[in-house]
């Protein structure tokens, strides 16, 4: 009875990190070969399961950061900047490259770094974040809760922010996981979310309402900078679509750029970020 407790647990710790990390699964069974050692590596005062995650955690993090984008290469999928204070184009949270969420065919790099890079020129000081893009390995494995995100080619960005009474721009995420904050549509614009949600579709608005806007009072969308930033991105080459709410399009009047377009109700709403793909 012990042993199958055991192995169940084994199972679902596998089943989690492989959803979440997708190499997590593996390096957790492999981290398991070493755990007859740890009493012999950590005091003795942690305690078994403590000294068990911290293994894990270091082969994890050798793993992640050493190993993975080489072979990852080898997949043709390359990890996008993070750390360099340089860069114009940075993750909003850390956790998504802890997470390996942030690789990408080595083409939808250079166009995001292009991007930022354009985007720095036209407004000094802008930095670009990006959110979810997609795992290191094999298309089609899913990157969950999204849909699309399976073969290098998409990246979720961040829409900009500004100060409501000094006008300065804002770098820091505005929620934890960078979702959830959105620009709902004004008196007079396409309510999207409110037709998605009347012809059933639950899932569409749910994230939002777990976030408050009053958690950051003072912040509003910066029309004049993400207008100038989808333009850039729609007329870009490579670009092949941009997904945001109709709402937005509208209000920035970007109707006249084919690659700007509606994702559907199936999905999540997206006036929260920017949906970019080959």
């Amino acid at each position: 009875m012990k042993s199958f407790f055991r192995l169940t647990i084994t199972f679902f710790l596998f089943l989690f990190l492989t959803i979440l990390t997708q190499v997590g699964g593996v390096l957790y069974l492999l981290s398991k070969l070493f755990f007859k050692f740890v009493p012999q590596i950590f005091p003795a005062k942690f305690p078994l399961f403590l000294q068990k995650a911290m293994t894990f955690l270091i082969i994890y993090a050798l793993f992640t950061f050493a190993f993975l984008p080489p072979l990852a290469k080898l997949n043709n999928r390359v990890p996008l900047p993070y750390f360099s204070k340089e860069e114009t184009l940075q993750p909003a949270n850390l956790l998504t490259v802890f997470l390996n969420r942030h690789y990408v065919h080595p083409k939808l790099k250079q166009l995001t770094k292009k991007v930022a890079k354009k985007m720095n020129q036209q407004y000094p000081g802008t930095q670009l974040s990006y959110l979810d893009a997609n795992f290191p390995f094999w298309n089609g494995f899913p990157l969950l809760p999204h849909i699309s995100h399976n073969d290098g080619k998409k990246i979720d960005l961040s829409f900009l922010y500004k100060h409501q009474v000094t006008g300065d721009f804002l770098q820091d995420r505005l929620t934890f996981t960078g979702y959830g904050f959105c620009e709902k549509p004004r008196k007079g614009e396409i309510d999207q979310p409110a037709i998605c949600e009347r012809k059933g579709y639950w899932q569409y608005s749910f994230l939002e309402k777990f976030v408050s806007k009053n958690n950051a009072p003072t912040v509003v969308f910066d029309e004049k900078r993400n207008k100038a930033l989808l333009k850039i991105i729609a007329t870009e080459k490579a670009t092949g679509k941009i997904l945001i709410e109709p709402h937005l399009e509208q209000r920035l009047n970007l109707s006249s750029y084919a690659k700007v377009r509606y994702h559907g109700c199936h999905a999540v709403r997206h006036d929260d970020h920017i949906h970019l793909q080959l």
